[in-house]
């Protein structure tokens, strides 16, 4: 399998002058030649390799993980974009090596190992898009710094457990809401109290206000929780915003303009409101935080445990027990 796209590097070594190790023009890949259930997938042997960008490199990949963005699109999330470009490949996650470079790329050589992590496995694999996906909501937009306070709604899931160690990196103090199964697992990785959503009632056991609420649910309910529990002046975002789905419903050209008008809604009223700041938050390529996350995860502060792995070859089966929370995890695809 190989990924096309713009990277970090980790520490391996580099091979001056090479711009390409394998000739290869065909590969394996896991294809979603129409919307559905798991039984869509398809491995295919012989997908085109895409030609590359000035600015741009190949990476043979190692390891790619599922996310629940990969579900929601094989079942056909996002439709009104990605219908015409069926079939698709899916994954937002990759690690592996660098087989070749475009023609204005520098900081990255054949044979390096490369996306976020010193080597290229499957942990490496499961780190980045979440870790990008909580990066943005916290960096970008609610800029938090030491000594603030922040809440995550859904601390369980990777995005979840990225947001809460990006945090505690950053000097803050984090209370989160998970299921009991997940509770141990938070607080190792640095949350100081953790509410067990299902025998708690979140809203008594949380005690004053918080600067910034990172919502992986988004729900109606979690909605209020977190706005209600924020400071003036705090940030909500959601990971679940309405773009896709409004344009989904009402098409490109109606739905796009909608979601615009729907989330400056919001955005007003519980700024009059609640004095607070309203966002729905999605993963974005950042290099400045790419090259955080690389240099928390090389030290240990930064870890997205991965529960499952599977051959690439068993596609079907791990989308089934992620989609079925049979796994509560990062599920990673292993590629031989």
């Amino acid at each position: 399998m190989w990924r096309r796209g713009i990277l970090r590097r980790s520490s391996a070594a580099r091979e001056p002058g090479l711009r390409f190790r394998w000739a290869s023009t065909a590969c394996r890949a896991v294809v979603v030649p129409r919307f559905g259930g798991p039984e869509v997938l398809e491995v295919r042997g012989a997908v085109a390799v895409p030609d590359l960008k000035p600015r741009e490199v190949l990476v043979r990949s190692r390891a790619v993980s599922i996310n629940p963005l990969d579900l929601r699109m094989r079942s056909g999330y996002g439709r009104s974009i990605f219908e015409p470009l069926l079939p698709i490949i899916l994954g937002r996650d990759v690690s592996g090596e660098v087989a070749a470079v475009g023609s204005s790329v520098s900081s990255l050589t054949v044979g390096q190992e490369v996306f976020g992590a010193l080597h290229p496995t499957a942990e490496a694999s499961a780190i980045p898009f979440a870790a990008l996906t909580a990066w943005r909501a916290l960096k970008s937009t609610a800029r938090i710094s030491q000594g603030q306070r922040l809440l995550v709604l859904g601390g369980g899931g990777a995005v979840g457990l990225a947001a809460i160690q990006l945090s505690v990196a950053a000097g803050c103090s984090v209370t989160t809401t998970c299921g009991s199964q997940s509770i141990e697992r938070v607080l190792a990785v640095g949350a100081e109290k953790a509410i067990d959503y299902t025998t708690e009632d979140i809203e008594s056991a949380i005690k004053g206000q918080f600067d910034a609420v990172l919502d992986t649910i988004g729900i109606p309910e979690t909605e209020r929780v977190g706005i209600n529990l924020l400071r003036k002046g705090g940030h909500y975002m959601t990971l679940q915003g309405e773009a896709a789905s409004i344009a989904d419903r009402y098409g490109l050209t109606v739905g796009l303009p909608a979601a615009t008008a729907i989330l400056l809604k919001k955005q007003i009223q519980y700024r009059y409101s609640h004095g607070i700041e309203y966002w729905w938050t999605y993963m974005r390529a950042d290099p400045e935080g790419l090259d955080e996350i690389r240099r928390l995860s090389g030290a240990g502060k930064l870890q997205i445990p991965v529960d499952k792995t599977f051959p690439i070859t068993e596609v079907r089966e791990a989308h089934r027990v992620k989609e079925k929370r049979l796994i509560p995890g990062k599920v990673v695809l292993e590629v031989d």
